[in-house]
């Protein structure tokens, strides 16, 4: 790489001449900053941002996520609510949009609405894969999550419960095994049935749905041990479901 005959010094008046003229050099600018210029940033006081704010732009230009995400995370934590990197932000969800017929990407874009607290657009997101491929049982799981977590909506609250209970059951049937969207199916059922607009019907098969799940639970942990455990000691060994970890 050319950035590896420079040194340091060399590399930050490159890239603050750039700057000035306002040309990019994208696939330039990250060669300089991942072999050389990252090591020292400590050197460059309060020029170190601008140059973060320019390997962000750079990354994004060149499709190197990773590398403007650190910067992007590096730079919100110096600069939490700012306009600029607001503006950052949303740069790098318009260049995740513009690679949507990737699989890879609407997963990846997913992740980034669940950062920002997005909820709606995450979800959306994975009804997108679950388009591409209806038959993959982690994306019904994970849609299901991310609906289950939208429980306390008070527009919606119930309606994505119910929608979370249809999925997690979805899920289970196309993976008997997936133990994840089995605790899913029985939390989710346990907060509709508990409702107060649920009616008495819905709420004698929804609490039927959630003893069928625990069951389903409690006869894959006693294949899997010597002595099957009961319900409630079960549950003990799950947590909270999070959709900050792809299941």
């Amino acid at each position: 790489m050319a950035s590896l005959d420079l040194d340091w010094e060399e590399v930050r008046e490159q890239l603050r001449a750039w700057r000035e003229d306002n040309t990019r050099h994208s696939e330039e600018v990250i060669d300089m900053w991942e072999y050389c210029l990252k090591h020292y940033k400590h050197k460059l006081g309060d020029e170190r941002w601008m140059v973060e704010e320019q390997v962000v732009v750079a990354g994004l230009d060149s499709y190197r996520l990773d590398i403007a995400e650190h910067s992007l995370v590096a730079l919100n934590e110096q600069f939490p609510g700012s306009l600029r990197v607001r503006k950052l932000k949303g740069m790098r969800l318009e260049a995740l949009e513009r690679f949507m017929s990737d699989g890879e990407a609407w997963q990846e874009l997913c992740d980034l609405y669940l950062k920002e607290g997005d909820y709606s657009k995450a979800a959306f997101c994975m009804e997108e894969l679950i388009l591409t491929n209806p038959h993959n049982h982690l994306y019904y799981t994970r849609y299901a999550e991310i609906k289950y977590t939208q429980r306390r909506d008070p527009k919606g609250g119930l309606d994505n419960m119910e929608i979370a209970r249809s999925y997690f059951c979805q899920a289970a049937k196309l993976n008997p095994g997936n133990v994840r969207a089995l605790y899913g199916l029985f939390l989710s059922c346990t907060q509709v049935s508990s409702s107060t607009k649920c009616s008495a019907q819905k709420k004698k098969e929804t609490q039927q749905l959630a003893t069928w799940a625990l069951k389903e639970i409690a006869d894959r942990y006693s294949k899997c041990r010597t002595n099957a455990m009961d319900g409630s000691k079960i549950l003990e060994t799950f947590g909270s479901l999070s959709i900050t970890e792809k299941a």
